[in-house]
């Protein structure tokens, strides 16, 4: 029996935006172990099995130069974009398997420092890059920014740095994310300035998502399924949350505690749902940032549910699903985790999971945090402790980020 090549591989991911804030593509981290000799096509082949029209374009990154000799060999055009790191290319054999793949038609990015960008001769062999600021960079970009409104008139700015049409990493400031994004087009940024986003909002309590909770009255009015209504409410973790606070409040009068976004949905009736959701639209979040932080921890819960397979008991399915979407709660409320899921009935198995790293969800919700990683031994060490099959956390990563939909330009 031919072992599959999700079997031989430690994979993890990176999201990356755009201008719009929206997903962009998908950076695909591909490990393999220095005693395996892993076939790129396979992985190629699985990955067009996996992926539909509306799934997210890929950049795959290689993690060791033996992988990514030989997707650069054997990958047919219209294969993913695959990475090269800038320091590789003094290997003669990358080298040269670099300008082989261009001619083809493959689409390769230069990753590396902007300020290493690679000699014409082979710089003209990649479509894109994938570029890191160097410290004094960012403080120039910074300089280069326009000023804000009401600041006093300053001097001449030097150019920025920062290259249009291409694509950063390491960004971890709300100012320089900005820049690269709005004043300087750069094409996404891979990863998010979460801590700092998050970080300048401190003193204005975080609100749900304007844009979902108008969505899922539309939802209502338009009378789609409890399916639907549940599954729009799990796009915000903080209408989520506060969905849940309100329904299990003492103004509400219910007997049983909530403990599920669903049972809540059939309690209240839909039109006191719309009611309640009427009253959170006025104070809504319309922040254009917050949304890839949103959707990330929406990725989280997906995994966390895809990875502990629950069978056919969708309850189960849901609350493993809701164990991964609160996981983050406290970045976004700025309270300690256990205080805020200790104001709802939630079950135990949430708590344990989220707070204490514990019980049955624990494997999934850690397992899920380091996909979102290229720390390969942090994820080959969970799978050894857990017990988990490398193929089948392989094969649930794929089939999240398939599904992950992106905003076609027309």
């Amino acid at each position: 029996m031919v072992q599959s090549v999700l079997g031989s591989l430690i994979l993890g991911y990176r999201p990356l935006w755009n201008r719009a804030r929206k997903l962009a593509a998908i950076q695909l981290y591909a490990h393999n172990e220095a005693s395996a000799v892993v076939d790129g096509s396979h992985l190629l082949r699985t990955l067009q099995e996996l992926w539909s029209a509306s799934s997210p374009p890929l950049l795959i990154s290689s993690q060791t130069r033996q992988f990514l000799c030989d997707l650069l060999e054997h990958a047919p055009r219209g294969a993913p974009w695959i990475e090269v790191r800038g320091e590789w290319l003094s290997d003669s054999t990358i080298y040269a398997r670099v300008k082989s793949a261009h001619q083809r038609g493959l689409k390769l990015v230069w990753r590396g420092d902007i300020g290493k960008l690679p000699e014409a001769d082979i710089a003209r062999c990649f479509d894109n890059s994938l570029l890191t600021l160097r410290p004094e960079d960012a403080v120039a970009a910074l300089k280069a920014a326009p000023a804000r409104p009401g600041a006093p008139a300053q001097a001449a700015r030097a150019p920025s740095p920062v290259l249009a049409g291409q694509m950063y990493e390491g960004i971890a400031s709300r100012a320089l994310m900005e820049h690269c994004l709005d004043q300087s087009n750069a094409l996404a940024l891979a990863g998010w300035p979460t801590e700092d986003v998050l970080y300048s909002m401190r003193h204005t309590p975080q609100q749900p998502s304007h844009a979902v909770i108008f969505k899922l009255m539309k939802a209502i009015d338009a009378e789609q399924s409890l399916e639907t209504f549940e599954a729009i409410m799990g796009e915000d973790p903080l209408l989520a949350y506060r969905f849940m606070v309100y329904t299990n409040s003492a103004a509400l009068g219910l007997r049983t505690g909530i403990d599920s976004l669903r049972r809540g949905l059939v309690m209240m009736g839909y039109g006191s749902i719309k009611r309640w959701l009427s009253d959170q639209l006025p104070h809504a979040s319309t922040d254009p940032n917050l949304q890839p932080v949103r959707d990330a921890m929406v990725m989280r819960a997906n995994l966390t549910a895809h990875l502990l397979d629950a069978g056919v008991e969708n309850d189960l399915r849901r609350e493993i699903y809701l164990c991964g979407l609160v996981s983050q709660l406290d970045e976004l409320m700025g309270e300690p985790l256990g205080t805020i899921l200790r104001r709802l009935p939630l079950s135990e198995r949430i708590y344990d999971a989220t707070v204490l790293g514990t019980g049955p969800y624990a494997s999934g919700l850690q397992m899920a945090c380091a996909l979102e990683t290229d720390d390969a031994s942090a994820i080959r060490q969970l799978c050894e402790t857990h017990e988990m099959d490398l193929e089948e956390v392989n094969r649930a990563l794929l089939r999240v980020l398939a599904d992950l939909d992106v905003e076609r330009k027309s």
